[in-house]
């Protein structure tokens, strides 16, 4: 597989709310920088992060808008449509993926913040 399709299928992979599948898509040095944020680097501070995310999450679909590629560069622009019991956030993002030998080797995630907090009820 090239980088796009990896990154495809871990963009769908996020469906199945599964932390420890999403985090085999990562080199062991891996780092996800949601740009609000400190970036997390390391399966089991990545395994961390992720299930933290999801531990609210009751359903998750993330639809591809756009997704380009140059070599080890993938740029996806997506809108994740989240269900976190009651409340529902469709959130516009941007990632961009850095790829080493096929796994993501830096994941940065672009959105406005204020979407996602107001949408999750605070």
């Amino acid at each position: 597989m090239n980088s796009e399709q990896i990154v495809t299928e871990f963009i769908n992979a996020w469906s199945r709310l599964d932390p420890d599948e999403l985090v085999t898509y990562f080199t062991e040095d891996g780092t996800y920088h949601n740009m609000m944020l400190p970036p997390v680097t390391g399966h089991d501070n990545l395994r961390g992060m992720i299930g933290g995310f999801l531990a609210s999450w009751t359903k998750t679909d993330w639809d591809i808008r756009n997704i380009v590629s140059k070599g080890d560069v993938v740029i996806a622009e997506r809108l994740d449509r989240t269900e976190m019991g009651d409340n529902s956030v469709d959130l516009p993002c941007t990632g961009v993926f850095i790829m080493k030998d096929g796994k993501i080797k830096e994941w940065r995630d672009y959105f406005d913040h204020a979407t996602f907090k107001d949408a999750a009820g605070g």
